[in-house]
């Protein structure tokens, strides 16, 4: 199938062919037959992506400064690379679309195959097949066409700010800006029986302000134009402005301070600013309001991806909720889209469309690419011809291949293998990588790179959640599996997968690449054989944002399972014996996300291990700080760039850059996996590192001391 896509690197766009998109719990895959072109939103991004690196920088303050940050950490060549990947991978565009059901995913209930649907969200594109979140799926009734239903999203933007406004029957608004959601906010106004002034700067969008309803359309620049709304509304001003314009200019929002009566509201949907004058809003008492996107539920991932709903009777009107109002309006004749549309383009003719925007050569409004939904599609690309792997080559897929995976693993693993399948949830993602690596083929469907007879070696690089499930199938299918960490969320997964190891007779390794950086290894080789270690480890390891999804204990199991396994299993190495306890004491904090704490480990042959995982502290100071004490001996290792031994005399190695074992790691597994030879990490370090991650958790929340075969 073919999706429209972006670069960021030099903004070229191209009808990209790619995959199907993955079919995940809880979502609906779609085919297409109609999608809208935001002429703001998506004019914008367009724009800025064909701008210069230098004018790049300027409207991406806060990435610039996570790129200085990165360098000082990573180094320059290792950012430079990260940010090449980011800026030449295809991005898709669209959030607007509507069409035909093909199948469900698990959990889904209330659609099925057939049913006409309106869809939006960011994965919601202009695509010939699209896979979307339940929630953010509306059926669409019988007799509205789907040209129409197409709308629902902005549809839904619009509807949201006439809610914020909260006009009763009879009252008045003035609606500044009349691009497309503008003209569907005087279209839904008027429906509701409010008087509504619409304003624009643009002629032929205030006689498509009229087309559309509007009582009164002005041009911005008409003399005597507030005296106009002043007659309308009977002297009083405005009992609202609902401001849809995007513009970096004061005007809208110092106009609306103009406009509205006393106690009036103001209510911001457009791209503006916001530091007005005092003094109308002051004055007045003009109660100023935002208006969320398509309403409630938006950037909540509870309830956009894991469909976890607002129960009507607290929440009216979530943004489901609003896209199926709009799609009842049109079913009983309420709203006529018709006028609004002043373009339609095949899906194939894409270009041109944004084209029309950046250039604008004509009026528009609101822009549709139609689908050619007899053409056959294809749910996943062959780039090049398949050739069976030399006996002595690793065969290799990925499932999943998100960042950390396009700028660590990949980057290694390209020279040390064959690459034959790559499987992601985006299909631009699936097919930018297979193109940029050399992979044989892409697809969206995780469950064919396992079963892959030509694939002897399986990464599995998914959100937590998956792991496990990836883990067994590979398994199951005799492949050799490396999982980036970690191996798995629960005491029930890990012993499925012991139990699958068990029986198979290949290589599982977990990405704990630390063991494997070259300042570790010299510390280790210098602590006397056959003596406990006392081992104390600080980790600034940083805030990560409360809605992150790592917190999530469904997708990401919290920073515990997530990240702390990495100190546990360096601990369990440099001790060379099996954990035997574990207590753990997690500073408190509004979100309980236990990200602030302290483990305490014991070891079968009498070593400690204390780690301070800490994500209060300030990122100006170092992340990593190991000290061991053994025998009269002191190794400490700064953030894997300084190694100072204390023994008889003092030692101190510095390394120019930042080296935590990644290559060593992946070396190594594939040289096993190529050989023969030994796992790098025997299993059993593996589960007993992991099985002590989890009782951190069970620690945490018993406030004991927990034994590890409890």
């Amino acid at each position: 199938m073919y999706q429209l896509t972006q670069t960021l690197k030099e903004g070229e766009m191209r009808l990209l062919e790619a995959p199907f998109p993955a079919l995940t719990e809880g979502a609906l895959l779609v085919r297409n037959h109609y999608s809208v072109i935001s002429a703001g939103t998506e004019g914008k991004t367009v724009k800025d992506a064909r701008l210069g690196y230098i004018s790049k920088a300027r409207t991406r303050q806060k990435e610039v400064q996570q790129v200085i940050s990165s360098v000082k950490t990573n180094g320059f060549m290792t950012t430079y690379g990260m940010v090449m990947n980011k800026l030449e991978a295809p991005s898709p565009l669209g959030y607007s679309c509507a069409g035909e059901v093909l199948a469900v995913g698990r959990g889904v209930t209330g659609f099925k195959p057939g049913d006409r649907v309106a869809c939006g969200g960011t994965s919601a594109n202009h695509a010939e097949v699209v896979a979307v979140p339940k929630n953010l799926c509306a059926k669409v009734p019988a007799g509205v066409d789907l040209r129409h239903a197409a709308f629902t999203t902005i549809a839904a933007i619009a509807m949201q700010g006439v809610r914020q406004a909260d006009l009763s029957l009879g009252a008045n608004c003035v609606v500044i800006g009349l691009g497309l959601v503008g003209l569907l906010t005087v279209q839904l106004l008027e429906a509701a029986g409010v008087q509504t002034i619409g304003i624009d700067i643009e002629p032929e969008h205030v006689a498509l302000g009229r087309a559309a309803g509007a009582t009164r359309a002005f041009d911005r620049n008409t003399s005597g134009l507030e005296e106009a709304v002043l007659d309308l509304t009977r002297g009083a001003g405005t009992d609202a402005v609902i401001i849809t314009a995007g513009t970096s200019s004061l005007d809208p929002v110092e106009l609306a301070g103009r406009l509205c009566r006393k106690k009036g509201r103001v209510v911001i949907v457009g791209a503006v600013p916001t530091g007005f004058s005092r003094e109308h809003y002051y004055k007045k008492e003009l109660d100023l309001r935002m208006s969320c996107s398509y309403g409630p539920g938006r950037y909540d991932a509870l309830y956009e991806e894991r469909g976890i709903d607002y129960p009507i009777g607290y929440v009216r009107w979530t943004e489901n909720r609003n896209m199926q109002a709009y799609l009842d309006l049109l079913s009983r004749g309420k709203l006529k889209p018709e006028p609004l549309i002043t373009h339609v383009f095949s899906f194939e003719q894409a270009p041109e469309a944004y084209r029309l925007i950046l250039d604008r050569t004509e009026p528009f409004a609101g822009i549709l690419l139609e689908y050619d939904v007899e053409k056959a599609v294809t749910e996943r690309v062959v780039l090049a011809s398949a050739s069976k792997p030399a006996p002595a080559d690793v065969s290799i897929g990925f499932v999943g291949a998100g960042s950390f995976a396009q700028n660590v693993l990949l980057p290694i693993v390209k020279d040390q293998g064959t690459l034959v399948g790559v499987a992601t949830a985006r299909p631009p993602s699936a097919r930018g990588i297979a193109d940029k690596y050399g992979f044989v083929y892409c697809t969206g469907d995780a469950d064919e790179i396992v079963s892959d007879a030509r694939i002897s070696t399986v990464f599995v690089v998914t959100r937590h959640d998956l792991h496990a499930h990836y883990v067994i199938q590979a398994l199951r299918n005799g492949k050799h599996v490396f999982v980036e960490k970690p191996l798995c969320m629960n005491l029930d997964e890990l012993n499925e997968i012991r139990d699958e190891y068990e029986r198979s007779n290949v290589h599982l390794m977990v990405g704990y690449n630390r063991r494997f950086a070259p300042l570790l290894q010299r510390l280790r080789a210098t602590l006397p054989d056959d003596l406990p270690r006392a081992i104390n480890y600080r980790i600034n390891a940083g805030t990560v944002p409360p809605d992150h999804w790592i917190h999530d204990k469904h997708h990401g199991g919290g920073r515990v399972i997530g990240e702390v396994c990495h100190f546990v299993d360096l601990a369990r190495y440099l001790t060379g014996a099996s954990i035997t306890s574990v207590a753990a004491h997690a500073m408190s904090d509004p979100h309980d996300l236990q990200d602030t704490l302290t483990v305490s480990l014991g070891f079968e042959n009498g070593s400690t291990a204390s780690i301070a995982y800490f994500s209060n502290g300030n990122k100006n100071l170092r992340k990593e700080y190991l000290e061991v004490f053994c025998g009269g001996r002191v190794a400490i290792l700064d953030d894997f760039r300084r190694l100072t031994i204390y023994a008889d005399r003092i030692t101190r190695v510095k390394s120019r850059n930042q080296d935590k074992g990644h290559r060593e790691e992946i070396s190594r597994f594939l040289h096993a996996v190529r050989t023969g030879a030994s796992a790098p990490i025997p299993f059993e370090e593996i589960y007993d590192s992991t099985r002590a991650t989890l009782k951190i958790l069970e620690s945490i929340q018993t406030q004991e001391p927990v034994g590890i075969w409890v």
